[in-house]
């Protein structure tokens, strides 16, 4: 709020009803009684002329109606009225009146009384021309260059201008382009008319090229017009402005150069005559009218605004020198001079609130009384003091950027997934895989403490899941009123979600003291559906391509306890154990939470499986540079449909028809491609969405066992979230890989950098494109791993890199920093996850076991547990990786046997059991063989 107030000086009221706009109103010497002061004239859409001629009231008068001068009743609704020399044969002024098919011109003039009534005065029209289309708004000015007179444009509803030269209609010219009409105003220095286009520029148009342009009888397109006889209408200059103007206003305040200004939604623009920009103002309200006038100072313009919260504003340029407040927001403000006061300010509002007020302030003899003198208290304020410290320290601790609602919330959301799936499926696929597809009903709960209207709620899930209803359109509610809003949730796609948590948000406004019509508000809730809604039971299978196990300090439990549906999870996709990995770790952690059991703590001692991870994350990439390609393909055939259709068409316009030149059969065939080309990369935009779905949940599942493996608190996982998981989806602009490289290379130059000498001062902050290849990103990810494996500890603060101890297992290898460049490495393959039922009770996660050799194997790592160590697997050039997928499994077992007795004269420490993530690819017989 202003601290000051516009001073009334007069004010009244307009009829009942009435409505008016920012063309309703002008001030000027209308009666031409050369006294120098102005009077208002005011039309209203109902057709009523008013005017005015304002002084203030004095304390023995009851009313104001002797300020009125006349009011006529006309029969058209009045859009704009404006005063100038629109007469031939006369220099006075007259008042032109634009109704919606007419232009009005009349004479008003006083004739002086002889009773104490005062004087009387008549309006008599002069011209009028009726119009053949329906008018918006108009201008005026001498057009031409001409000297005493003054001609009107009247601009259209379908972007035609036509000129009136006096009593005589001149031409008409169609706007190029035109869609909505938009505000209008002559510049007199140039001669050129200023509008404001519906792709939001502003465009100058000279009278002169106005004057030799086609006519515009019948409204024609543009290859007509310039075949007809004029020249083609073209702009003198545009300038893009990328929002909507409300007014153009183009004051004559210098002779040697003229300012356009236009006030926008946001903005204030102030243009040259030539089309620069001198200066712009972003404006911190919603503007509804201003008005520019000359300021003392030379150079500089002033500039009255005001915006819809009753604000008047004072400008000069770019700079504030006034605010006062309103009684009512206006839609027109002038500048007036009246017998006892000049500079006065006249606002109309749009329920017809007219009103003369000036800025400034009255005395005030007001005098704050006398504070009694106290002596202060030093050991009351240094304890007060400590006392603000610790809660500004506390308080600084959250780091939070919002602040926490201390009320309760008025709408409170509960969901509730039922225990057993639905008894009749509302899965829109009824099977998969020979296997019906199951659905679950949610039950919201919507309970208020006061009255919410217009409440909406939306329902989120995670692709490829589906939920039968995901818009809700509800009834307003009373105070203390409770609703039941049920839907189901169901998979929708052949491969699992990335995640199994839901998202409910009710919009809803509620009414307050200060905004009795509402205040938007948002209450939000959280689901989770359960596992067996994307999993199902089926057969043992020996042979399974992943397996990961996961380590606890407390004895094995019966996993018929945990897992009552089921004992050993296999699967032939490395992202499919994610899901399932979580529902085992976060059962464990209920079991023994509900036994009572405290110190419970899951593990896991590597090694870390990035080259699995990387495969996802290649396949992903792939999927994005193809669909890169397939747009800029598209791109190139559309330019060239295109072209073919402009010679074709050129060719049938032609008077003497020539040969086609096999045209149309090179236009199917490019038809053929672009359809073609659509249909692959609509394809390719599914599998990657369906890529992305994958590689998110690879990602979880990476952080999970990152967290098992290095004890991450949940401050430290969220960070890992928040770095490899930073987008819900894929955009053409930004995407996964460059955003986790650029997240990653954060991390890896503050808090997980070698010393705290090697912390970067200052980060780069250039844009994020898509990259040549993924060599980069999985470098960045092996050293984050290989850091926290060191002992690195994720943190947002400036002291995060100080070194910790951790007990590392024996044998560990830290991964080389010089990473080796890898080749291509092959597809990842897309297989759904197969959930196996087993009589014997375990606590592993197995996806393959291979063969018989395979089953000694992990007899022998079980015994040899205690001495080995979690190990990240480092990215090692592609022929080596390549050599050793085909050697046999005699061959590894060899191996690590030298580099394991190479590394025993080293120094050894122990460590507590940690669990343990195995991923074990299977070897096809040929790659055996």
């Amino acid at each position: 709020m202003s601290l000051f107030k516009a001073r009334d000086w007069w004010a009244s009221v307009l009829g009942e009803g009435e409505e008016f706009d920012q063309g309703c109103l002008c001030v000027g010497d209308v009666d031409n009684s050369g006294s120098g002061y102005d009077k208002i004239v005011v039309g209203s859409f109902m057709g009523m002329l008013r005017i005015f001629s304002p002084h203030p009231a004095k304390p023995d008068e009851q009313t104001e109606a002797d300020a009125q001068l006349l009011e006529v009743q006309l029969p058209d609704p009045i859009i704009q009225v404006e005063m100038g020399k629109f007469v031939s044969c006369s220099e006075l002024l007259h008042l032109a009146v634009l109704h919606p098919r007419k232009l009005s011109v009349y004479a008003v003039s006083g004739t002086a009384g002889n009773v104490e009534h005062g004087d009387q005065y008549q309006l008599r029209l002069v011209y009028e021309h009726n119009l053949q289309r329906t008018a918006c708004n108009m201008t005026y000015g001498p057009f031409g260059g001409v000297t005493g007179h003054h001609f009107i444009c009247i601009q259209s509803m379908d972007g035609m201008l036509m000129f009136f030269e006096q009593e005589t209609y001149a031409f008409g010219r169609f706007l190029p382009g035109f869609l909505l009409p938009g505000p209008l105003s002559y510049c007199i220095r140039t001669d050129s008319f200023i509008t404001v286009s519906s792709i939001r520029q502003v465009e100058c148009y000279r009278y002169e090229t106005l004057a030799v342009a086609t006519d515009a009888d019948t409204r024609q397109d543009s290859d007509q017009q310039s075949k007809s006889s004029g020249k083609r209408l073209t702009a003198d200059w545009t300038l893009v402005l990328g929002e909507e103007a409300l007014d153009i206003c183009v004051p004559n305040t210098s002779s040697a150069m003229s300012s356009i200004f236009v006030l926008g939604e946001r903005n204030l623009f102030c243009v040259k005559d030539n089309g620069q920009i001198r200066f712009m103002k972003k404006l911190e309200f919603n503007p509804c009218c201003f008005l520019p006038y000359g300021s003392v100072s030379e150079g500089s313009t002033n500039i009255l605004m005001c915006n819809h919260n009753n604000m008047l504003l004072v400008y000069q340029d770019v700079t504030l020198k006034w605010v006062a407040q309103l009684s009512c927001v206006p839609v027109a403000v002038r500048v007036a001079n009246f017998p006892e006061l000049k500079g006065l300010v006249v606002t109309l509002s749009s329920d017809g609130h007219l009103q003369c007020s000036y800025m400034g302030t009255d005395p005030s003899f007001f005098t704050a009384p006398k504070v009694d003198a106290r002596e202060v208290n030093y050991d009351e304020v240094d304890t007060e003091m400590k006392m603000l410290q610790k809660v500004i320290r506390e308080a600084s601790k959250t780091q939070d950027i919002l602040p926490r609602a201390e009320t309760e919330e008025e709408l409170t959301l509960t969901a509730i997934v039922s225990s057993h799936l639905d008894e009749v499926s509302c899965a829109v696929i009824p099977e998969m895989n020979g296997m019906p597809v199951p659905s679950v009903t949610v039950k919201v709960k919507i309970k208020n403490r006061g009255a919410v209207h217009s409440p909406k709620m939306t329902v989120c899930v995670q692709p490829p899941l589906g939920v039968t209803q995901d818009q809700f359109v509800l009834d307003s509610m009373g105070s203390g009123c409770e609703l039941v809003v049920r839907f189901s949730a169901f998979l929708n796609g052949h491969y699992p979600p990335a995640d199994l948590c839901g998202d409910i948000a009710v919009s809803y406004s509620s009414a307050t003291e200060l905004n009795p019509a509402g205040i938007p508000r948002v209450s939000q809730c959280k689901f989770n559906l359960p596992l067996r809604l994307v999993c199902y039971p089926s057969s043992a299978i020996k042979n399974a391509k992943y397996k990961i196990t996961v380590d606890t300090n407390k004895p094995p439990v019966n996993l018929s306890e945990v897992f009552p549906e089921r004992y050993r999870i296999q699967s032939e996709s490395f992202e499919d154990i994610w899901l399932v990995a979580k529902e085992l770790v976060q059962r464990f952690d209920r079991h023994f939470a509900s036994l009572g059991v405290k110190d419970f703590r899951n593990s896991f001692t590597g090694p870390i499986p990035l080259p699995e991870f990387f495969e996802t994350v290649d396949h992903h990439f792939e999927l994005r540079v193809n669909a890169q390609k397939y747009q800029d393909l598209l791109s190139e055939r559309a330019v060239q449909f295109r072209a073919i259709q402009r010679r074709l068409l050129t060719r049938f316009k032609d008077k003497t028809p020539g040969p086609l030149q096999n045209l149309d059969t090179l236009m199917e065939g490019t038809y053929r491609q672009v359809i073609a080309l659509a249909d692959a990369a609509e394809d390719n935009r599914e599998r990657l969405i369906q890529a992305f779905t994958r590689l998110r949940s690879a990602t979880h599942l990476l952080i999970l066992l990152l967290s098992l493996w290095q004890g991450l608190s949940s401050e430290q996982t969220a960070i890992l979230e928040a770095t490899l998981l930073p987008l819900l989806q894929d955009t053409p602009q930004l995407g996964w890989e460059e955003s986790v490289d650029a997240a990653v290379s954060h991390l890896l130059k503050t808090c997980l950098s070698r010393s705290p000498k090697d912390q970067a001062i200052s980060l780069s902050t250039g844009p994020l494109t898509i990259p040549k290849d993924t060599s980069r990103l999985k470098k960045h990810i092996t050293l984050l791993c290989d850091r926290l494996g060191k002992g690195g500890r994720l943190s947002l603060s400036s002291e995060a890199n100080v070194p910790t101890t951790v007990m590392m297992p024996v044998g560990c290898e830290s991964i080389p920093e010089p990473i080796v460049e890898q080749e291509e490495e092959p597809p990842l393959q897309q297989e759904s996850a197969k959930y196996i039922k087993k009589k014997q009770p375990s606590k592993k996660i197995k996806s393959k076991s291979d063969s018989s050799k395979e089953s000694s194997r992990e007899k022998k790592e079980k015994d040899s547990s205690k001495e080995k160590e979690p190990k990240v697997s480092s990215n090692e050039s592609k022929r080596e990786s390549a050599k050793e997928s085909k050697e046999p499994s005699k061959d590894k077992e060899s191996t690590r046997e030298k580099e394991s007795s190479k590394e025993s004269g080293k120094e050894k420490t122990k460590v507590s059991r940690k669990s343990s993530v195995k991923v074990k690819e299977k070897k096809s017989e040929a790659g055996d063989s």
